[in-house]
Order: C-alpha cells, then structure tokens, then sequence
C-alpha cells in the first residue's frame, strides 16, 4: 500500500469514452498541494485547452479550479495526465477512447491496458527522483528503513531487486534486434512495474470467449521505461498507433516509447491462462495482465513468454492507410532539430541546427529531422497535430504523434500546420523533458 496522487481517488483514473466529433467537458478541482493542469495526449485540439502551464494556460491553484472544453476531432487510443513537473510520475493518468461510429461491431470485445512504471511511495517522490538525478546521486538513496521495504530484493518481477541507481556512465548506443533502443533505456531502474495500476503478484484478469477477436488498446503511461509486450501462444495484429489507423500488421511483440498507444488485436484458439507480459525493456522488471479462456492457475511474472524474443514491430514495419496519410508533397518548410544531452549534469535539449526559432504558417507542410546527438533514445511528442513518419528513403510510414527517436538515429516527420497556435513539443521521458528537452512550435495564423 503506497499514498500517491490520484484522479478521483483511483489509478488509472476514470476513463473518458466519446465518440469522435462529441464535445468534451471536464471540470478540475485541485486538491493537491501544488499547481497542476491536465494534458489530453494526442487530441488535436484548441491551443488554449492544451493544458501546457505558462504555454496554453495558466497552472490550477491547489483550491482552484479550471473547466476544459474541446472536441474530439479523431477516433483513438489517447490517455491525459498532468503537464506540471513530474507530476505523471505518481497516479495521475487515465484513457481516453474515441470510438468511431463506422467500427461498431468490428471486434468482439476490447480491453485497455495502461503500462505504467512505479516509484511514488517506494522510492520517494519524482521530485525527489529529479532531484537526485540532477545531483549526481542515487534515485533509491535512503530507502534502506523505509517501512515495507524488507525483502523487495527477492520479489519476483520488482525491476532488479537491487537499489535503483541513476545510470550515469557513459552508454555506447549499440543497437540491435535484441535492443534496438541501444543499451541504454532509462534512468531509473523502478521497483515496480503495473498494468492498470496492479503489481505482477496480482495482475488484472480479463475473461476473453474462445476465437473472440479481442482489441488490445494498449498505452504506455510510464516516466522513464520503455515496455516490450506480448501474449503467450498468439501473435498480435496492429491496427493502429496513437490513435491513427494503419494496414494490420502481424508480429509476436510490440515495443512502446513512453506516451505511445497501439491497437492490436489478438484471437485465443485454446482453452485456459494466457499471459500478457509487459516487459520493462533492459531493466530485468515485468508488468502482467491475464487473458483467461477457461480453468487454470493464474501465472506468475517469472512465466516464459517466448514470443518477447520472437518477432518485434518496427516503425519501418508499419505503413498508414489511405485515408489516414497526407497527401503527397514537397515540404514547404524544413527544421533539423538537435537532441542534446550531458548525463553527468543531468541537462538535456531541443535545439534547432542553425539557430533561431521554430516558427511556422498555417497551412504549411513542414518536415522536422530530428537528429539525436545523444546516446540514450528519446519518445519525442508533439502537441496540436499528429505526423507522418517518414522511413528510409521517404517513404511514408504511420501517422503518430510521438515517435521513437533511437540512440545516435535520425528520424524524418512531417504534418500539415493546420492548428494555429504555440504547441510543446518534447522528449516524453518525463525527467528529460523536466531536465530541459523541450522546445515550442509556434503556427501562426
């Protein structure tokens, strides 16, 4: 039992489900101690309902409260969650569903998994983590006392066991199959790793009907972890990635940047206990969730999942539909961005090669190269628009609105600046963004 904060007193918090084109209002009432506002990750919406503080608006007062309004212009898989400090790091998060009225009836049933990493409580707070980090230190400095903390080391499925240290050496970038992120994918090795904010020891458990096909709507929540999924026995058919439909694409694992959503759907064919194994990638935890078909006893997170070594999707794998991609073009306007980084002090940075600002006119196709002059990998997430991912030679990929920039890689986007207003856009590992890698967007009209 952890005290955390919490969207009315539940983690996830309650999950908003419109269908594309409602109108969506939200009333926040702050009852924390510090200021917060509210982000709706992914949505295309107006600027003053971004929920950026000192960007889009002014932060809530604790006491305060503030209404959102917006429409839901797209269907999706999206979540929100607090855009203040490193607020994300607790049990601020929940989904948010749009259905498409033209999907009705398409699967049999879905599920929402929210993959999440866990320290608030266990280790101290994230601002403490941020601020050991910035430090130099140890993010689990002091937990040996802690009350509930004997014994953690052999719990199965708790990160390594060992305290969690801040990765400061100097990392390689390598990348392969096995670890296309590179060797380096977070700094903070977590004690705990939950889907739907239950720990590997007592996963969720979702009764699924025998050759039901079953819409996995899966999104990752967590601050500094990326997560490796699979099911045991199946394979996973991907039919969208951050809200945005693409041609179903077949593959045994998936792996998610933090604030990544994919929709895949998966068909049980045999009777009994089927594992769904979130794996914290390079960090040695697991997060767990059951899809059961009959009788037999639940797995534990130590369970073999063969398929997490099998085949694992790529961006270059995936490929949006007709409808969803932009039409061809020339960009009308190209920036390289730089991501920057110094581990040993902690700061990290967007910053556009050649200087000046990052500025736009509506109706525009822009094209970002962002190029990661570090070596660790970095989620980059836009704010007010989604992208086309470009693959080698051009060639359109998925639309998203966060994307996986590797360790020592390049990646290619580009969108039309058809939502005027000044947007964020930022690594969505929530210490590095905190730490400086973020940057603004300006459209203007």
């Amino acid at each position: 039992a952890v005290q955390t904060w919490a969207f009315n007193g539940q983690v996830p918090g309650p999950e908003i489900r419109i269908r594309a084109g409602e109108l969506v209002r939200v009333e926040v009432l702050n009852e924390l101690p510090q200021p917060l506002t509210i982000h709706w990750h992914g949505i295309a919406i107006v600027n003053e309902m971004d929920g950026v503080p000192g960007l889009t608006q002014q932060p809530i007062a604790p006491g305060a409260a503030f209404v959102y309004e917006f429409t839901a212009p797209d269907p999706g898989t999206y979540f929100y969650h607090p855009h203040t400090g490193t607020q994300l790091d607790t049990g601020l998060y929940a989904p948010l569903i749009v259905e498409d009225p033209a999907e009705a009836g398409r699967y049999d049933r879905e599920i929402t998994l929210m993959l999440d990493d866990w320290i608030d409580g266990i280790g101290g707070s994230p601002d403490e983590v941020l601020e050991r980090l910035q430090g130099g230190g140890s993010e689990m400095e002091g937990m040996e006392g802690m009350e509930g903390m004997e014994g953690m080391e052999d719990m199965p499925g708790m990160g390594t066991g060992q305290a969690a240290e801040v990765t400061m050496g100097a990392a390689t970038g390598a990348r392969t199959s096995e670890g296309p992120l590179g060797d380096d994918t977070g700094d903070v090795d977590y004690p705990l790793y939950v889907v739907n904010g239950r720990p590997p020891t007592d996963p969720p458990v979702f009764d699924v009907g025998l050759g039901e096909q079953v819409r996995l709507r899966l999104v990752n929540a967590g601050s500094d972890t990326p997560f490796r999924v699979a099911v045991r026995g199946s394979d996973l058919t991907v039919v969208a990635t951050d809200g945005f439909p693409v041609s179903p694409t077949r593959t045994d694992a998936i792996l998610l940047g933090m604030g990544e959503r994919y929709d895949a759907v998966v068909t049980i064919d045999a009777e009994g206990v089927f594992p769904l194994v979130a794996e914290a990638e390079s960090k040695g935890g697991r997060a767990l969730a059951v899809l059961r078909t009959g009788a037999g006893p639940l797995p534990g997170p130590e369970v073999d999942v063969p398929e997490l070594r099998g085949r694992l999707l790529g961006p270059e794998d995936l490929s949006a539909t007709a409808e969803t991609s932009l039409p061809a073009g020339r960009p009308d306007r190209t920036y390289e961005l730089a991501l920057t980084g110094d581990m040993a002090a902690y700061r990290w940075g967007i910053e556009v090669v050649g200087g000046g600002e990052l500025s736009v006119q509506q109706g525009e196709r822009v094209r970002l190269v962002l190029d990661n002059r570090t070596s660790m990998w970095h989620p980059i997430h836009l704010h007010g628009t989604t992208f086309q991912v470009l693959a080698p030679g051009g060639v359109a990929g998925p639309r998203k609105d966060t994307v996986i920039v590797p360790a020592s890689g390049r990646v290619a986007i580009e969108f039309i600046a058809d939502n005027p207003g000044r947007w964020a856009l930022h690594c969505h590992n929530i210490y590095h963004a905190e730490a400086g890698m973020q940057t603004v967007l300006t459209v203007a009209p």
